[in-house]
């Protein structure tokens, strides 16, 4: 327990303590769509200044800063491949230019608008973190914008004036300051209902521990009805006689009783999801794919328990749930995590579970947002399972390792 329990807290705290240290490869795309304007007879394209500017503005290292089409960036938007979007207009050269113009000749002018589109469908901790991308990098890139428009407004006056300077007002430096109006948007804003994108990261938690948990009942109601372990009901208590099975048999009942669960239990949490109010726009596919889950993660714990006893109880919470949980990406994005945990994600089961229930409620079940990776995963794990659990008991079957006490065996 001591060892369990100090796995626990590393896994658990360390994820969390700290995002912002841990933050690497966060995907944000950058849209420039300026095409430049000329000014004082010169072509000049400002947006291609921003775009230089929040490259060097961004570390590197934590932020994966993706040069995209609109299209382009749109596509990963909507699979979720990037947290945000930053979008440069095409007359955003032109506007600042007639800002420049405006701050000293009357007349209305509207200040340039740089958009930053969040991606609220990918959590509401990375969306958190692409606002605070914006306030920082867009910010210091208002600074630097407004510094070179003032020197560019206070010298075409110097010009103008014979070589006499000619000081700019308080409210026309103020403007020129901070030229920019960083607006920030939603990309497809989730519908009520959705627990601000956690929705997905719960579904998905609920049918791995349905799974796992499933699969343990299972284990032992079984187990008991066959006479190798006591039933006890409170105060009463029942050890029926051994039932005279080979091990193969035996899981193959216990697989068949998890696949009847899994279709069972997957229809009524549905069910409840509908009756709850969660927007569910794909429930068929939502019910396939829970209930593929719940036999696979079923599957393998039961073969896990049938290889070695009641400590695979042990191995199955390490893998499923201690291991699982921290390196889902569910609550914190895996770019806001040590890096190791991008290693774990790349097969523990929680985190492919929570790409493919992500893609069915809040993508409407495309592939590229991780339906097909966490379909195929699911199988992979079925698999394992099946191969495992087949092999061993067929092994202890043919070593003559029968399920009776040590006394009662026979020599092989």
């Amino acid at each position: 327990m001591t060892l369990l329990a100090a796995l626990l807290s590393v896994m658990y705290l360390d994820y969390v303590i700290d995002p912002e240290k841990n933050l690497h490869d966060f995907p944000i795309a950058l849209v420039n769509q300026d095409v430049g304007d000329t000014i004082s007879g010169k072509h000049v394209n400002f947006g291609d200044q921003v775009q230089d500017g929040l490259r060097k503005a961004v570390p590197a290292d934590k932020i994966d800063l993706r040069v995209l089409g609109l299209n382009e960036a749109q596509l990963q938007m909507q699979t979720g491949k990037v947290y945000g979007t930053v979008i440069i207009p095409s007359d955003f050269t032109k506007r600042l230019g007639i800002l420049g113009v405006g701050s000293v000749v009357p007349g209305d002018i509207e200040r340039p608008i740089i958009t930053l589109q969040t991606n609220p469908r990918t959590g509401a901790f990375a969306t958190s973190i692409t606002q605070r991308f914006g306030n920082q990098a867009l910010t210091q890139v208002d600074t630097t914008v407004g510094k070179q428009l003032t020197e560019q407004v206070q010298a075409q006056l110097t010009s103008s004036g014979g070589g006499t300077a000619t000081q700019l007002s308080g409210a026309t430096r103020i403007v020129l300051a901070h030229p920019l109006n960083i607006v920030t948007d939603q990309f497809r804003p989730l519908p009520g209902g959705s627990g601000q994108g956690l929705t997905a990261f719960f579904y998905g938690l609920l049918l791995l521990m349905v799974g796992m948990v499933g699969a343990m009942v299972v284990h032992q109601l079984i187990d008991s009805s066959l006479g190798f372990l006591p039933t006890e009901w409170g105060p009463w208590y029942v050890h029926y006689p051994r039932a005279s099975i080979s091990r193969v048999r035996t899981l193959l009942i216990k697989w068949a009783a998890v696949a009847t669960m899994a279709v069972v239990v997957s229809a009524v949490m549905l069910g409840i999801g509908k009756l709850l109010g969660m927007p569910i726009d794909q429930p068929l596919t939502l019910f396939l794919y829970g209930a593929l889950v719940i036999i696979a993660t079923g599957f393998t714990c039961t073969s896990v328990l049938a290889a070695i006893g009641s400590s695979g109880l042990i191995v199955n919470m390490i893998v499923f749930i201690i291991l699982g949980l921290p390196s889902s990406g569910g609550s914190v994005p895996i770019e806001a995590t040590p890096k190791y945990f991008g290693w774990l994600s790349s097969f523990e089961p929680m985190h492919q579970v929570f790409l493919g229930t992500r893609a069915i409620l809040y993508f409407n079940g495309s592939a590229d947002a991780g339906l097909a990776r966490g379909f195929w995963m699911a199988v992979l794990g079925m698999a394992i399972g099946l191969v495992l659990g087949l092999f061993i008991t067929r092994y202890y079957d043919h070593k003559g390792l029968e399920r009776r006490p040590a006394e009662q065996r026979q020599p092989a």
